[in-house]
C-alpha cells in the first residue's frame, strides 16, 4: 500500500511470504506490543482501521482479545485481502491504493476510533503523505500506533521494498508534519530482537532465496529458530535506546 504501487508487486510477495511472515517471531512480537497498547483504554467497541493490512494477521491476532470491536482493513495487495478475510470473516478487509481511493472507501470517512500502521512506512517514499492520505478515516482524537524498523537495513529488507529505516526523531516529525501529536515513542526489542535482526543481516541475499525455494514456508532448522527467538523475545527490554524496533503512539489532531 503506497503511492507508487508500481515499484512492489504485493500479490507476488502474499503469494511468497505469506507462510513464513505468519511464523515470524519479529511479527508476532510486533502485534504483541499493538495488542498491549490497545488494551490499554481501548473501548470494547473500538473502530480499528488497520492501515496495509497485509494478510491479516495483525487482526487475527486482536480478534479474540476484542471480540465487540468493528475492524476495517485496507490493502493494496489482493492476494492479501484474500487470505486476510479467511482468517478474519467478520472483518472489512478492502482493496484500496489511499492515494486513489475507491467509492467503497468513502463510508469510512471519520469511522476509526482507532487505528493501526505496522511494518507499512518503510515501503512508502512519502510516509507523511501516506499517513495524511490514511487520516480522513479517523475520528478526531482518534489513537494511531505506529511500527516501523529502526536499526541497519539488510539486503532482506531492500529485496522486499524497504525505502528507509527510522529513528525517534524521524518517526515523531512525520506524525507532526501528518496531522498527529505524539503520545509517545520508544525503542524496543533490545537485546535479542536486535540479534534476530543481526543474523538477518549476516545472511544477507541468501535469505530471500532460502524462503523463494522453500515455496514461502520455512525450512524445518529456519522453523526452529524461530521458535527459539519466539521465546527470547519475552525477555526483550520494552523500552531501552538500543532497541532496533520502534513504535509510536499518537492521536489525530482536531481540525
Amino acid at each position: 500500500m503506497k503511492q507508487d504501487s508500481h515499484h512492489d508487486d504485493w500479490d507476488a510477495h502474499w503469494d511468497r511470504y505469506a507462510g513464513s511472515a505468519s511464523q515470524n517471531p519479529a511479527q508476532r512480537m510486533r502485534h504483541e506490543l499493538v495488542a498491549r497498547i490497545l488494551r490499554n483504554g481501548a473501548q470494547e467497541t473500538m473502530r480499528l482501521f488497520d492501515i496495509g493490512s497485509g494478510q491479516g494477521d495483525m487482526l487475527a491476532k486482536l480478534r479474540p482479545l476484542f471480540p465487540k470491536a468493528e475492524f476495517f482493513g485496507a490493502e493494496l495487495s489482493a492476494s492479501g485481502v484474500a487470505i486476510s478475510k479467511k482468517k478474519v470473516p467478520d472483518a472489512t478487509f478492502l482493496v484500496e491504493d489511499l492515494f486513489s481511493p475507491t467509492s467503497e472507501l468513502a463510508k469510512f470517512h471519520g469511522w476509526a476510533s482507532d487505528a493501526v500502521c505496522s511494518e507499512v512506512l518503510e515501503h512508502v517514499d512519502d510516509p507523511t503523505a501516506f499517513l495524511r492520505a490514511a487520516s480522513p478515516y479517523l475520528a478526531e482524537g482518534a489513537r494511531l500506533v505506529v511500527t516501523v524498523p529502526g536499526g541497519p537495513m539488510s539486503a532482506f529488507d531492500k529485496h522486499i521494498g524497504h525505502r528507509q529505516h527510522f529513528t525517534k526523531a524521524s518517526i515523531s516529525r512525520i506524525f507532526a508534519e501528518s496531522g498527529f501529536t505524539v503520545e509517545r515513542v520508544y525503542r524496543t526489542g533490545f537485546p535479542f530482537f536486535n540479534l534476530y535482526r543481526s543474523v538477518v543481516i549476516a545472511r544477507g541475499e541468501k535469505l530471500a532465496q532460502d524462503v523463494e525455494g522453500a515455496g514461502g514456508a520455512s525450512s524445518a532448522a529456519a522453523s526452529l529458530a524461530m521458535a527459539v527467538f519466539r521465546f527470547l523475545f519475552h525477555f526483550n527490554l520494552t523500552d531501552s535506546p538500543f532497541g532496533w524496533q520502534i513504535v509510536a503512539v499518537g492521536r489525530k489532531n482536531k481540525a
